[in-house]
């Protein structure tokens, strides 16, 4: 069997430890069968949102024991295939097998930084804001460029992208817009994604020096249903105001946007796409949001130290740099991960970036490190 067909196998072998572990496989079927006599139980739904989370907790489990077997027999049958393949002096058998296991591989090491999905807010949709940073227009063209990366990311994983309201810079790009993205994990994926970012490039504006901008962004979780959170009307100041929406494709003008601000942290929360009753229900819970964020950063000094570093969008506080000019890379200065594919990183191959903070955040390993040994 060859080098690489046998690291291959090593790694998909880790991946299984780890979603092993993860969902604790000694206990997990006996769990399954007492959520199932618990569904089966008819006064269960009497209590509607005790049944669902029921239900949803069950089938997580579900999800995490297919998965499991699902990789686990894959693996099993395509090493019988080359073992086969090699006694018969069948290279196109071995072939085809190796090729499935390298896919295999791939499709483990995806199942396994899921598994690190289990934060208490990982699962739900997200808001996302952007903002322009030191760097004047510069600035304002970065934060463009991050929105198209985003929104590239979350459409090409399938995500719903719902604009809530964009204000345009003064001669290109924008000053600041903000997201909905909805799925699975959205959240989960997405945190990490939090701070200041940096690019360095040729300015576009006739100047032809290098220049440095930057952006910050911010992530925090759409607050579900099963959470709740009471904001007295006296902590809150209600603006309504003439969007400043430049119209077209993004943003339709509009005499409807809302502006809430909660009055004992100064947070500040906006909508403008539609109308003032849907503005101020949208504002309301983007502040619910921001509020369940700051509750969940004071629980988790990990996530918290995180938020806090985003700090001003300027010099000392990025987290990752987008180098175009002398050289190409992009790197993120937390985990190290880099790569000099700047053009795919800007068109929303964020992957790598995300799975590498995302160990870093739940192991306090880097990426490479991530394997059996966890906990």
């Amino acid at each position: 069997m060859r080098a690489e067909t046998e690291a291959n196998i090593e790694a998909i072998r880790r991946s299984l430890d780890l979603l092993a572990k993860r969902m604790d496989r000694p206990t997990a079927r006996h769990r399954l069968e007492e959520f199932n006599a618990r569904a089966e139980d008819p006064s269960l739904w009497n209590d509607p949102e005790r049944a669902q989370k029921l239900m949803r907790e069950r089938q997580a489990l579900v999800d995490r024991i297919e998965t499991f077997d699902g990789i686990e027999r894959e693996l099993n049958d395509n090493v019988e295939l080359i073992e086969l393949g090699e006694a018969e002096g069948d290279d196109e058998v071995v072939a085809e097998a190796e090729a499935a296991l390298r896919a295999l591989r791939q499709k483990a090491e995806k199942k396994e930084l899921e598994a690190l999905l289990d934060g208490e807010a990982d699962g739900n949709d997200t808001f996302l804001e952007i903002n322009a940073g030191a760097g004047g227009t510069e600035a304002c063209d970065w934060a463009e460029m991050l929105q198209r990366m985003y929104v590239r990311w979350a459409e090409a994983h399938g995500y719903k992208v719902e604009l809530l309201s964009e204000e345009p810079g003064g001669e290109a790009g924008i000053k600041s817009a903000a997201y909905r993205i909805s799925g699975p994990n959205a959240y989960g994926w997405l945190k990490g994604e939090s701070g200041v970012h940096r690019l360095v490039r040729i300015s576009p504006f006739g100047k032809g020096t290098r220049e440095t901008s930057f952006a910050s962004v911010w992530v925090y979780p759409v607050v579900d249903d099963t959470i709740e959170i009471v904001i007295p009307d006296k902590d809150n100041r209600l603006d309504t105001m003439r969007s400043s929406g430049a119209g077209g494709q993004h943003v339709n003008k509009t005499d409807s946007a809302v502006r809430i601000t909660h009055l004992p942290t100064g947070i500040v929360v906006t909508s403008s796409l539609k109308s003032q009753h849907q503005n101020r229900e949208i504002a309301m819970n983007a502040l619910k949001a921001r509020l369940y964020q700051m509750e969940l950063d004071k629980r988790n000094a990990a996530v918290a130290a995180q938020h806090e570093a985003k700090g001003e969008a300027g010099w000392g506080n990025q987290i990752r740099s987008y180098v175009l000019q002398p050289y190409q890379m992009v790197k993120d200065l937390r985990t190290g991960h880099e790569t000099s594919y700047t053009a795919g990183v800007l068109d929303g191959d964020l992957d790598g970036f995300m799975a590498a903070t995302l160990a870093l955040n739940a192991t306090g390993k880097k990426r490479g490190e991530v394997g059996a040994d966890l906990d």
